[in-house]
């Protein structure tokens, strides 16, 4: 079967990297994203916390997406490219998670994608999986590291263009920050024992 030529969109995500690296600069207290492959690579993304993710591209310091948490509800908000989208707990005390997208849909509708993780005394590993429960992309998390404190690798095509890389760092981050809020607030608890998790998510859309 003859080989259909590339678009220019996967031309591109081709030409980039499949993993980020994610660095804690203590001095401007920001997370810098860059490519991991690249060791002369600058940042692109850079992320203001902890109030309120700020998530902005490092080339024109645009902002790209905010991620927002709360004291006591264990479900999150973000904003990505002015589009507000509920990121919803699917159970309460084991990190399962769904938002919607466009990006990763064939139609008009958006798909529900699903952030799970497995967690071990040092690092976090959390998978974004498709609606069809297809891993797209990764981020593990060493919640002990002074500097270098995770990577965000993407496993599918699909997710290396920039809309989608941009996606998965804005959710994948917020989900990151609004677990750390989970495993040390007490408000959080409570809010955990008493949300009502697990329903449809036909949260904020736009």
């Amino acid at each position: 079967m003859e080989k259909r030529p590339e678009t220019p969109q996967q031309q591109e995500s081709l030409n980039q990297s499949r993993t980020l690296q994610a660095d804690f600069s203590w001095k401007k207290w920001k997370i810098l994203i860059s490519e991991k492959d690249d060791p002369e690579s600058k940042p692109v993304y850079i992320i203001n916390f902890p109030f309120k993710l700020i998530v902005k591209s490092a080339a024109d310091d645009s902002t790209i997406g905010t991620g927002t948490l709360h004291p006591v509800s264990i479900n999150a908000e973000y904003e990505l490219h002015g589009q507000a989208i509920e990121l919803k707990a699917q159970k309460r005390f084991k990190t399962q998670y769904t938002y919607l997208s466009h990006h990763f849909s064939d139609t008009e509708a958006p798909v529900p994608m699903h952030w799970t993780s497995s967690s071990g005394f040092k690092t976090w590993d959390f998978i974004c999986l498709d609606q069809n429960q297809l891993p797209v992309a990764r981020s593990l998390a060493n919640v002990w590291a002074m500097k270098q404190i995770g990577n965000i690798e993407f496993l599918e095509s699909k997710a290396m263009c920039d809309v989608a890389r941009d996606e998965i760092v804005v959710t994948g981050n917020t989900l990151y920050c609004c677990m750390l809020l989970r495993c040390n607030s007490v408000p959080s608890l409570f809010g955990a024992i008493f949300s009502q998790p697990g329903h449809e998510n036909k949260g904020k859309l736009g």
